[in-house]
């Protein structure tokens, strides 16, 4: 028996299920360091066999894309942080002075790396772009979220400073495993294109050792218990109502640019997404220790949010695809 097209596929259940007993069961202690490891051992294997599954051609390509670069560059440092000051009136009344700064936070901080690339790839998008895309974002942001905290979040001042040694962990997490697997291509390459289904593991699992390791962290950290039941809810609303925007107007710029169907999804999910494995380092140096908490709630909120959402979104262009992949081959 076939399952309903409006019930949610296997992957969006995975996810819920991850959240479901990060909550109940969050790792801490040794096992949240287990996990940890794991994590990075599972993004390590992902770029790795991203590097030996491209070829020379299919990076430089993605390297000259400048295009779509400033696109997604513009859509994480200037049309974010424009959004969240544009949205105070609705959604100051929502949420705590507190929770609305770190809204704002969350609004310049640079765009996450692994997942916006592993949706990129389980939507078919220009993964070569995808990677340099999200990982030059990552590595500007250490110089440019300091910048725009003390123009957007901090209006009346404030020291901001940031940790070289934070691109050094990105090069050797991401880019090291990707250049070693781009290497070793003329050996493995083809073994891997072969083996599609490796790929597709690696990108869902690291996914959701993501997502159980950071809400995991969030439910230790008292995500259910720093703030009111009534700002939660408006909280929530207010990360839906700027991940909506995000979501729609990188797709409605994509296309009226006139941008392909890869390139608007490596668009979508590299500039409407935001890092939570920067953005928690950074506002641990950039604010008070006593404000952070309230800071980075916003975040961790959104992040999980932007997780759940860009799932079933990348499902679901992953279904166009093969759909008009089919009616292609039944018309030839």
């Amino acid at each position: 028996m076939s399952r309903s097209r409006f019930l949610p596929d296997n992957f969006t259940f995975a996810l819920l299920s991850v959240v479901t007993l990060a909550s109940l069961l969050p790792a801490s202690g040794d096992a949240a360091h287990f996990f940890e490891l794991l994590t990075t051992a599972a993004i390590g294997l992902l770029f790795f066999l991203h590097g030996a599954k491209l070829s020379r051609e299919a990076i430089m390509n993605g390297i000259t894309h400048w295009r779509l670069h400033l696109l997604v560059f513009g859509s994480t440092f200037l049309m974010f942080p424009l959004l969240g000051l544009a949205l105070k009136p609705l959604l100051l009344p929502l949420v705590t002075p507190e929770l609305y700064t770190g809204v704002l936070y969350l609004c310049v901080l640079p765009a996450t790396v692994q997942s916006a690339i592993a949706f990129t790839a389980m939507a078919r998008g220009n993964l070569p772009a995808a990677i340099c895309s999200a990982s030059a974002s990552t590595l500007l942001g250490v110089f440019i979220t300091p910048l725009l905290v003390n123009l957007v979040v901090l209006p009346n001042g404030g020291h901001a400073s940031s940790s070289l040694g934070s691109i050094g962990r990105i090069l050797l997490q991401l880019m090291v495993p990707f250049l070693v697997g781009h290497l070793l291509r003329p050996w493995i390459g083809q073994w891997i294109q072969r083996r599609a289904a490796v790929l597709k593991f690696v990108d869902q699992g690291s996914i959701l050792l993501v997502v159980y390791t950071a809400f995991s962290a969030a439910v230790i950290e008292g995500l259910w218990r720093q703030v009111p039941a009534h700002a939660l809810v408006g909280l929530l609303v207010a990360c839906a109502v700027v991940l909506g925007l995000a979501l729609g107007m990188t797709t409605l710029l994509a296309r009226k640019l006139g941008f392909d169907r890869e390139d608007e999804i490596t668009i979508v999910f590299c500039g409407s997404k935001k890092s939570l494995a920067s953005g928690i380092p950074m506002a641990k140096v950039l604010f008070p220790s006593h404000a952070v908490g309230a800071i980075v709630l916003p975040l961790m909120l959104f992040h999980q949010m932007q997780l759940m959402v860009c799932a079933v979104l990348a499902q679901r262009y992953a279904r166009r695809g093969v759909v008009k992949t089919s009616v292609l081959k039944t018309v030839e």
